[in-house]
């Protein structure tokens, strides 16, 4: 089991193996991102992947589920992760689930036909980030992609038999674009219907060009009370099906959970207690991605 650099993943991805197929993130241009940076994108030679695998078998007594990781691992063709994953069948049969980051250039290359393989071949999982639903914003972080075709993807997904889970951040419309932001995103979740949204607060990283505009007085952060209000307001816009929300990231200022749309009510009342200071806020020096 090697690893190149430093190893991300889903916080539902905890307990996981984490199975390092490509390097870096094909990507890897968004603004305020820092995660791979220091990377340069590459697949892993399939040996070394197969190889690692049958380390793991050997150390670990039960794997239960495994994460492909780094960026964008759906990026590999159907070949490659036909390979991977019967390797996985083979060598864990006790795996009841493999998860795979995606971009949603990654989920349009493949046919309705490939996610039903994937998903009969063990995974159960596809996590996707959406960041924002406000198309200047999208263009402004340099996503590289329009809110209409990430809903396109998101829906072939869902038209699978595999699992959604989408994430979004808080505070990425600063101060001059935080009600666009809110309402932006609701909107794209709500015609995305995911089963999962997470929803991360920003953190601005040193290294990367949104850290830049902030130290120039470009960009202005919103402060913790606003982060709240912006939250308030996409989850008032939020209309989904039967969707587990999370905002318990170390990066939120306010832990929320629930499910919508039962639990929509409960999770509003929270962030009015929170604007009226009855619920402690994490502090900043408690954030952390």
């Amino acid at each position: 089991m090697r690893y190149e650099g430093n190893i991300y993943r889903p916080p539902s991805e905890a307990y996981s193996y984490i199975l390092q197929v490509t390097i870096g993130c094909a990507h890897n241009k968004c603004t305020f991102c820092s995660m791979y940076k220091a990377k340069d994108f590459r697949v892993r030679d399939m040996a070394d992947i197969l190889e690692d695998l049958q380390g793991a078998r050997l150390h670990y007594r039960e794997v239960r589920r495994i994460f492909l990781a780094d960026g964008d691992a759906l990026c590999l063709s159907m070949d490659k992760l036909r390979t991977i994953l019967l390797e996985i069948k083979r060598l864990f049969p006790e795996c009841q689930r493999v998860g795979v980051y995606a971009t949603p250039q990654d989920i349009m290359a493949k046919s309705e036909a490939d996610l039903k393989e994937l998903h009969d071949l063990g995974v159960g999982i596809i996590y996707m980030g959406l960041e924002s639903g406000d198309p200047e914003i999208l263009q402004e972080i340099c996503k590289g992609i329009s809110p209409e075709v990430m809903i396109e993807a998101a829906q072939r997904v869902k038209g699978s038999p595999l699992k959604l889970s989408v994430t979004a951040i808080s505070g990425l419309g600063g101060q001059d674009r935080w009600r666009a932001h809110g309402d932006h995103t609701a909107a794209v979740l709500s015609a995305m219907d995911p089963d999962y949204v997470g929803l991360l607060t920003l953190m601005v990283e040193a290294g990367t060009p949104l850290y830049e505009d902030v130290e120039a007085g470009r960009f202005q952060l919103l402060t913790p009370e606003q982060v709240l209000l912006e939250t308030k307001r996409l989850v008032e816009g939020l209309h989904l099906t039967q969707c587990v929300f999370r905002s318990n990231h170390p990066s939120n200022y306010l832990s929320l959970a629930g499910t919508f749309p039962q639990d929509k009510p409960q999770l509003l009342e929270t962030i009015d207690q929170a604007v009226e200071g009855l619920v402690r806020l994490n502090s900043e020096a408690y954030r952390r991605l």
